[in-house]
């Protein structure tokens, strides 16, 4: 890990008068109970629809339970992605985003198990992650949860379950899958493209982001697009000479209709790339031979001829390649199957070919962690090297992908300044701040202190961008809002919440730590807490079940100063009706003793100015019923329970 942000840059805007009111931002978007389209809990010896995906055994069992005394067991596996299966067509309603739990517990030994989703249209089939690999055994029950949007018309939709190698039994119980309405987008904020005027500011995004409140959010807020994966030679040449656009042109028609640029993402991968790409004529895997050699680059030039042809001159950039540097390599060049036939001349080729199949458009080089110098160095001596070849390259790409802790502005200045005397242009082009500063955490919630931090590190690093006008030609967002991010999966499974707007589609403070940082953390007419307690009745408490699943809960609790007198800090105390008790809580400290509960502010939301709310959550736990406590008490005083 790198050292954390140290570097502060000032941050000047000039907004129109009729925005300078602070705007609701991610914490202070109520949430409501979310709404169930599906349970399966299996205590009715039924497998309540749930089938296998080909020849294994799908029956109702009392082996073993999550919760009750039911469950799905799964025999009679041949294959790794022989599993359970339901379908889910007429519950899913497309661009709705629904959060799905599995548990899910093997019979025997280990194994990594994957929730995803089927879709069939025409009847060819497509294949979505929900939840990625995860670790699973047969001593304990592990829950599967994510969130997936239907982007598409389909013909049928099925929800499955499948191990990475193992085909041992398995067990599947307490199925769910609910959703939580997004609340209508902020008509009154500041549009981020109109802000940030210095370069195009862009999102990538998939089918899911075209769609009701997330189009309204995308056209609001941005000038470009890049297709996430709907451009990768897997969704667009999946077999020899069959190209399909059926993922990138919804996409691409939507930024045409609302004046927006496209980037192409991308040309040359070493993933995503099909199997056949690389098989030789004799049915092998391609070797380091000239008659390999000729075949994959005749494959390659054919593949960016179809693609950039197809897309003419809507498509103004390409990253022609991605990810070729590995800074370990004495060369500097990634050992892909690209290189190890073909060596440099892939890349050669995939730039000529670029430039004479789409010669308007601006060709980059892509890769991430070029702000670390060893890998900034080596691709900077590749893109020297292929210039003096003549190669046409206009433009490198910087990722971006960073956390709120690393990399520093003095990090980032050094790699864009590198690349200043080969006379490209620079493009951030995936950038997003995870909240996580390593593998090891997990948060069931975004710490409110790590998106402050997140907001600083927006607003320095669009801030370092801003100084470079000209130089840097646009700015990428890797994802619309925090409802759909890659992070969720990677590097590990857990929820990460990396851009500007939350799952609700609602602005964050890292919104305005690139539209006005002043406003980070701010309230409208809040003024500087000057202590106190409230006053009798002063306060209000909205508490809401969020997510609920047999013998668990998860909740969120906001409490507002109704008064006059800010507060400095606070004590919410409540008994529960029903024997619940929590079992993991953020942003605040809890006691409990029996029914009794007790929750302090954390370090950092105990100031709490008139009119304003701090915000906390917990996982708990329930046996029969869960009802909502009764009443609330602030540091001892009757609080209204709204």
């Amino acid at each position: 890990m790198r050292a954390p942000l140290r570097t502060i840059l000032s941050l000047a805007i000039a907004l129109p008068a009729a925005t300078v009111a602070m705007m609701t931002t991610a914490s202070a978007a109520e949430e409501p109970a979310p709404t169930t389209v599906l349970t399966n809990d299996f205590e009715d010896g039924t497998t309540q629809g749930w089938t296998g995906r080909a020849a294994e055994r799908v029956t109702h069992t009392t082996t073993v339970a999550h919760g009750g005394t039911g469950s799905l067991a799964v025999t009679g596996r041949t294959a790794s992605w022989q599993g359970p299966s339901l379908d889910v067509r007429a519950e899913f309603v497309q661009g709705t985003s629904y959060t799905i739990s599995v548990w899910v517990r093997l019979a025997e030994g280990s194994d990594n198990a994957r929730l995803s989703v089927e879709r069939r249209t025409g009847g060819v089939a497509s294949y979505d992650q929900v939840v990625g690999d995860t670790a699973v055994d047969s001593g304990r029950w592990v829950n599967l949860t994510g969130r997936y949007t239907l982007a598409t018309d389909v013909e049928s939709l099925r929800l499955y379950v499948e191990t990475s190698s193992t085909t041992g039994d398995l067990f599947i119980d307490d199925v769910a899958a609910s959703y939580v309405p997004v609340l209508p987008i902020q008509t009154d904020i500041p549009s981020l493209k109109d802000v940030v005027d210095e370069f195009p500011v862009g999102a990538a995004i998939t089918g899911a982001e075209i769609l009701t409140e997330h189009g309204q959010l995308l056209g609001k807020h941005f000038a470009s697009v890049t297709p996430g994966n709907a451009l990768k030679w897997d969704a667009t040449e999946p077999a020899e000479g069959a190209f399909s656009y059926a993922q990138a042109d919804p996409l691409v028609n939507f930024a045409k209709a609302h004046g927006m640029a496209v980037r192409g993402h991308t040309l040359v991968w070493h993933n995503q790339t099909p199997a056949w790409v690389f098989t030789g004529a004799d049915g092998e895997p391609m070797t380091a031979t000239a008659g390999d050699k000729a075949l994959l680059l005749g494959r390659l030039e054919n593949h960016i001829r179809e693609v950039a042809a197809h897309y003419g001159t809507t498509i103004g950039v390409w990253d022609v390649v991605n990810e070729v540097v590995d800074e370990n390599q004495t060369d500097g060049l990634r050992r892909s199957t690209w290189y190890t036939v073909a060596g440099l001349d892939y890349i050669r080729t995939a730039f000529r070919v670029a430039r004479e199949a789409a010669p308007h458009a601006k060709l980059f080089i892509n890769d991430y962690n070029t702000n670390v110098p060893a890998k900034r160095d080596k691709l900077y001596a590749l893109v020297a090297q292929l210039k003096a070849e003549g190669v046409p390259i206009d433009g490198v790409g910087h990722q971006m992908h960073v956390n709120v802790s690393w990399p520093t502005v003095a990090e980032t200045r050094a790699m864009l300044d590198k690349f200043l005397p080969l006379d490209v242009e620079q493009q951030i082009t995936e950038m997003d701040v995870s909240i996580y500063t390593g593998e090891g955490e997990s948060f069931p919630a975004p710490p409110a202190d790590r998106l402050l931090q997140q907001a600083y590190m927006y607003r320095d690093m669009v801030a370092l961008f801003r100084q470079y006008e000209g130089e840097i030609t646009s700015v990428t967002l890797w994802g619309l809002a925090d409802d759909n991010t890659w992070l969720d999966t990677f590097p590990v499974t857990r929820k990460d919440a990396p851009l500007l707007f939350d799952t609700r589609l609602q602005a964050k403070p890292a919104y305005w730590g690139v539209v006005d940082p002043s406003r980070i953390g701010a309230t409208t007419g809040s003024p500087t807490p000057t202590g106190g307690a409230p006053a009798t009745t002063a306060c209000s408490v909205t508490y809401r079940i969020t997510g609920s699943w047999q013998g668990g809960f998860q909740a969120d609790v906001r409490v507002t100063n109704t008064g006059t007198t800010a507060w400095t800090s606070w004590s919410l105390g409540w008994q529960f009706g029903a024997g619940q008790q929590i079992a993991q809580l953020w942003n605040g400290s809890a006691a409990q003793s029996g029914t009794a509960v007790t929750v302090a502010n954390a370090a950092w939301n105990g100031s709490v100015a008139p009119g304003a709310s701090a915000s906390f959550g917990f996982l708990g736990s329930w046996t029969g019923t869960n009802p909502a406590p009764a009443s609330f008490s602030l540091s001892g005083t009757a609080c209204a329970a709204a």
